[in-house]
């Protein structure tokens, strides 16, 4: 099984579960910290990507404090090597699959004990300060996907989940997915039942 760090619209577990294509039962989240990483708009789009600070830095006109240059997110335990094929494939080119050592901020849960989605469960409202990093838990290793296409595409504003989740998540999930173009070719794969061709 793999764990996995999820920034953007992956740690909404009804996005998670339908990129996976199943209930999402083996899998557990809590909220997580990747240090050292910046999180930005991708220009047009609803979701996020990541660089390491070492190459965002440009992208700002002052030095980040601990907070600005650290990534609040999702760790994801139990995916299966399929739920990752998927993932590769909804994620695209535009992202490579590294791994990074994440901070867990909370204890682990059934995914489906989080629904419906509470923003509070994922983003708390007070957040632990990164000041009080000795007193969190060890750091794991997961899976995460960085940003790899031209930093040209991404804005120098982070994105918020808060925001994500009130103004576009409806794209995302329920009847408001049905034309997301997004979900078109992981629902491609999935349908070819792990046969994968080459498009003409």
């Amino acid at each position: 099984m793999v764990s996995a760090f999820f920034y953007g619209t992956l740690m909404h577990p009804e996005i998670l579960k339908r990129v996976t294509g199943n209930d999402g039962s083996q899998l557990q989240m809590c909220p997580a910290l990747l240090l050292d990483y910046t999180r930005h708009q991708v220009k047009n789009e609803d979701y996020p990507g990541i660089l390491p600070y070492s190459q965002s830095q440009a992208m700002f006109d002052h030095d980040l404090d601990s907070e600005e240059k650290s990534v609040r997110g999702s760790l994801v335990t139990g995916l299966s090597d399929e739920d990752v094929r998927l993932l590769d494939v909804f994620e695209g080119n535009q992202y490579t699959r590294e791994l990074v050592s994440v901070y867990p901020l909370g204890p682990l849960a059934n995914i489906r004990e989080m629904l419906p989605i509470e923003v509070k469960s994922l983003v708390p409202a007070t957040p632990l300060s990164i000041s009080m990093l000795p007193e969190l838990a060890n750091p794991v290793e997961a899976a995460t996907y960085v940003w790899c296409s031209p930093s040209s595409e991404l804005r120098a504003q982070p994105w918020a989940f808060e925001e994500f989740v009130k103004l576009n998540a409806w794209k995302w999930i329920g009847a408001g997915s049905t034309d997301n173009k997004d979900y078109n070719e992981v629902d491609r794969r999935r349908a070819m039942e792990g046969i994968i061709e080459p498009r003409s």
